[in-house]
């Protein structure tokens, strides 16, 4: 990535091309200014005063997982791997974001926490709530890292600005309307870029499927291409998994991205539930995920298509698929990643490439401002008010909000240089899900449906999961167990869970519980069911927001789906 634009794959952009970026530009700094006169406290600043409609923060939700996972990672594997990349959203997000609405959110929004370490700190006490909340934070890091490192790229393929100046011009430009109006600021703008986001890659995709012959030109071509016709069945899966066998591959998506690392990221990632929480009712942040999973469901169609296209019309990829695929350089100096800024080279005219680009800046832009804006309240509330200064006036936590935007800032420019390394930007996210976020899950599960589970069980399951998936992953760099690809992150995700599942286990049994009273409303088993239950009155009136009926629509329409590719 470093060498595109001196590799002659500059995009060549025209005047109203830049004027249309800047215009976009001038619409988000925009939304951040006026968000910011909605901000008197620090409740404003990092929850947004809990004030959202549903269908607001429901468009945030899918939105802030639109970064580099979703638009550069999925595109990437379109290309490698194809069809079988949906198990990503209709195996791997569809069922987990209903769980959260239909289940977890109840105990999130209904105990008033502000954030998913203080619901550890409530459920298993201090030891818990640092151990999630240092991690968290580093997770948070990172990935905003690897949403920088994409955001500059397209800046260094669009203007040939070294890599370093175009992760600081691109930082600056996210951490100014962060800073300005909080969550407010980032949810708003995450809706403008979910709309620019379609609007920019549905005419790529259509443009590129009338370029390869519709979708029959793009099987045969697919068919005859490096990687084969395992590329266009999304089941079993070998050539995603690197597994090698079906069924091993077949259970290793299931298990370790459909359970594990699903329900891992979508549960219990307060990226994600930071924008349900923000809803102005218990009805509206139930609904929020399954809002969200509508249109999640149809991401596929825009970021992976357009990745298999990509594969079969690029110049580049007809050349070094098959050295990509094999885990090598390609001469070209062109990776998986670059998928789509290639594919919008080669096929949007001028004036739409702008729109395009504009729509790329959006993903990256909504992806880090979501791990910008989770990273401050959780170390503002969960680790600075906690365990530093406990009892300043809320005006000193609102501007500690907004300084350590700017910290965080800092930090991500730096990770932003590790996420460079990254040939897959997929593949090195998936293994920082599967540090964080299995082990996170299993502890939430347990903890949620089990009252037994004690304290110390709590941040030693964590702890000893989370050891185990970086074991995992350490042995599988240094070739001691033969993985490869995607599955690396499967296994050590299953891993982790287990781990933390046996050790939370083996703790609970050997240290004493807390009282049954301390944990209503943190424990199914002990919450009343009223509280769990759909207020129908009032403005949540009516059967299009009962959670549990768009819910069993979104289901129906996702196997379907499944049945279909």
């Amino acid at each position: 990535m470093l060498v595109l634009a001196d590799a002659n794959l500059r995009l060549n952009a025209s005047p109203i091309d830049y004027i249309e970026l800047a215009f976009y530009f001038l619409l988000v700094l925009g939304i951040g200014y006026l968000a910011r006169r909605q901000v008197s406290s620090s409740l404003d600043f990092l929850l947004s005063g809990r004030s959202l409609p549903a269908w607001v923060t429901g468009l945030a939700f899918v939105s802030a997982n639109l970064g580099a996972v979703e638009v550069m990672g999925m595109s990437a594997n379109g290309v490698l791997y194809g069809l079988p990349t949906v198990h990503y959203f209709w195996i791997g997000a569809i069922p987990a974001m209903l769980f959260l609405g239909l289940v977890m959110m109840p105990f999130y929004y209904g105990s008033k926490v502000r954030s998913v370490p203080e619901f550890m700190r409530r459920r298993f006490g201090k030891p818990a709530h640092l151990v999630n909340g240092i991690s968290f934070a580093a997770a948070q890091i990172l990935i905003a890292g690897a949403n920088l490192f994409l955001l500059a790229s397209v800046v260094n393929l669009l203007l040939g600005w070294p890599l370093w100046v175009s992760i600081v011009v691109a930082a600056a430009i996210v951490l100014a309307y962060t800073a300005l109006g909080g969550l407010s600021a980032a949810i708003y703008n995450e809706v403008l870029q979910f709309f620019v986001i379609v609007v920019a890659l549905l005419p790529l995709t259509i443009v590129g499927l009338v370029k390869v012959g519709g979708w029959q030109g793009l099987v045969d071509k697919v068919t005859n291409s490096p990687g084969g016709s395992a590329q266009l069945h999304s089941w079993p899966g070998d050539n995603l998994t690197g597994f090698g066998n079906n069924f091993l591959s077949v259970l290793g998506i299931v298990f370790g991205l459909g359970f594990v690392l699903s329900f891992g990221y979508w549960t219990t990632n307060f990226v994600e539930v930071q924008r349900a929480m923000a809803s102005k009712s218990m009805s509206a942040a139930r609904r929020t995920p399954i809002i969200g999973a509508f249109p999640k469901m149809l991401v596929p169609f825009i970021v992976i298509i357009p990745g298999m296209i990509a594969g079969v019309v690029v110049p580049e990829y007809l050349r070094d698929k098959g050295i990509l695929l094999d885990g090598g350089t390609a001469p070209s100096g062109v990776t998986a990643n670059n998928a789509l800024l290639l594919l919008m080279r080669d096929l949007l005219p001028n004036g739409i490439l702008g729109i395009a680009i504009a729509g790329l800046l959006a993903s990256f832009m909504a992806g880090m401002a979501a791990n910008l804006s989770s990273f401050n309240t959780v170390f503002t509330y969960d680790i600075w008010q906690t365990y530093v200064k406990k009892d300043k006036p809320d005006g000193y936590y609102l501007r500690l909000g907004r300084s350590i935007t700017v910290v965080a800032t800092i930090l991500a420019i730096g990770t932003a240089f590790i996420a460079s390394n990254s040939s897959n930007i997929l593949n090195y996210l998936q293994d920082l899900f599967s540090f964080f976020n299995a082990p996170l899950f299993a502890t939430f599960i347990l903890g949620m449906f089990w009252k037994r589970m004690t304290p110390h069980a709590g941040w030693s399951g964590l702890a000893l999961g989370t050891l185990s998936a970086v074991t995992v992953w350490s042995l599988s760099q240094a070739e001691v167990l033969p993985l490869t690809g995607q599955g690396i992150s499967f296994v050590a995700a299953g891993t982790a869970f287990a781990v933390d599942i046996v050790v939370s286990v083996a703790v609970s049994l050997a240290t004493r519980p807390r009282a049954d009273a301390e944990l209503v409303g943190l424990v199914y088993s002990l919450t009343p069911r009223d509280s769990l239950k759909h207020d129908a009155s009032g403005e949540n009136a009516g059967w299009y927001r009962k959670p549990g009926l768009l819910a069993g629509i979104v289901l129906v329409i996702t196997i379907g789906l499944n049945i279909i590719f």
